[in-house]
């Protein structure tokens, strides 16, 4: 049985689809007996773009866009073996970006 924690970052632009992650692997994390902590929901990156409505006339008319990155921190603090393998084989959903630190 491995020692340590395995840490996940999870950074999604939707929150939906970023909560449904979470809760994979949870699920599979408690069904092969290892403790969870999280998930931790870390500060939204919000990033906002203004561009002019027209080129070349009325400097003050903007249209502004955002966009959030939505991040969110599991760590699995008594991995068993099973744990890991069935981490690796997870099927997730498109859209969401995985770190995993062990």
């Amino acid at each position: 049985m491995p020692k340590g924690r395995i840490r996940v970052r999870l950074k999604s632009y939707d929150a939906r689809v970023i909560d449904l992650c979470c809760q994979q692997i949870l699920d599979t994390a408690i069904r092969t007996g290892a403790k969870v902590v999280g998930p931790i929901p870390l500060p939204t990156k919000r990033t906002v773009y203004a561009v002019n409505k027209s080129p070349f006339i009325d400097k003050d008319a903007r249209d502004h866009f955002e966009m959030r990155v939505h991040k969110r921190l599991i760590d699995i603090v008594s991995p068993t073996d099973k744990t890991i393998d069935s981490l690796t084989h997870l099927e997730l959903p498109a859209g969401v970006n995985v770190e995993i630190k062990m």
